[in-house]
């Protein structure tokens, strides 16, 4: 029988309540797979594992309430092992590893920040910066936007200073916040975001995080941020 796998935790970690369930349809029983200091939180895997919302919701109340406990190292949405041999011998091989990340994940979770540019002010904002670009665009106006050449020659800068302006900026959301976390992990970028950004940040710490976020809003609202947390480390764990 293959394993769902949820996550590890220390070999000392508190078992999850006996009526703890995992993912499938009826809800698979949660149990442990140990190996030296760490264990695994698995249950029997279904058939086929696909992310419907029970099955999504299930993975993350099997971690939330292992975290209540102490440090978890999760593992994202359908991780299947084989069997428990097979389970066993990466524990075994990577134990060292993930004794080293429970320690520095303890007490610590995860906040992932998303930014991107409302296009109006942020045009305002470029505009703003460089009086000769908004002259430019003033005269264009005046003329009735002048020849086809001009106007592709002023798109160009135009769109030219909003790439710098984008590079500033998502280097700005990283520089603001990074003082505030342990660790911070890039996420895949994708067309329209500035910067897809994750903060590991003591617990206690995070209340500091989320209003630096909000002051970045007040002092910059051309850009629109997106806070997505507190959630367990998923992007600080191999």
């Amino acid at each position: 029988m293959s394993l769902y796998v949820y996550g590890i935790a220390r070999s000392s970690h508190p078992d999850l309540p006996e009526h703890a369930a995992g993912v499938g349809d009826p809800p698979r029983p949660v149990r442990v797979v140990s190996q030296g200091r760490i264990k695994a939180l698995v249950s029997d895997a279904p058939e086929k594992v696909r992310p419907k919302r029970r099955d999504l919701l299930a993975h993350q109340d099997v971690l939330r309430q292992a975290g209540e406990s102490g440090p978890v190292l999760p593992l994202r949405f359908g991780g299947v092992s084989p069997d428990d041999r097979t389970l066993l011998s990466v524990l075994a091989d990577k134990e060292e590893y993930y004794v080293e990340r429970l320690a520095a994940l303890d007490g610590k979770v995860e906040y992932n920040i998303k930014a991107t540019h409302d296009e109006d002010a942020v045009l305002y904002r470029v505009l703003s910066d460089d009086p000769a670009l908004r002259e430019s665009v003033e005269a264009g106006r005046r003329s009735g936007g002048g020849s086809h050449e001009d106007k592709v020659r002023l798109g160009e800068r135009i769109a030219q200073a909003v790439q710098v302006r984008e590079a500033h900026d998502a280097q700005l959301v990283r520089t603001s916040l990074e003082g505030l976390s342990e660790e911070v992990s890039a996420g895949p970028q994708s067309v329209g975001w500035l910067t897809n950004l994750s903060f590991l940040v003591a617990r206690d710490r995070s209340a500091e995080l989320v209003n630096a976020v909000d002051a970045l809003r007040q002092e910059h609202p051309h850009l629109s941020l997106t806070v997505t947390g507190p959630l367990p480390p998923y992007s600080f764990v191999e």
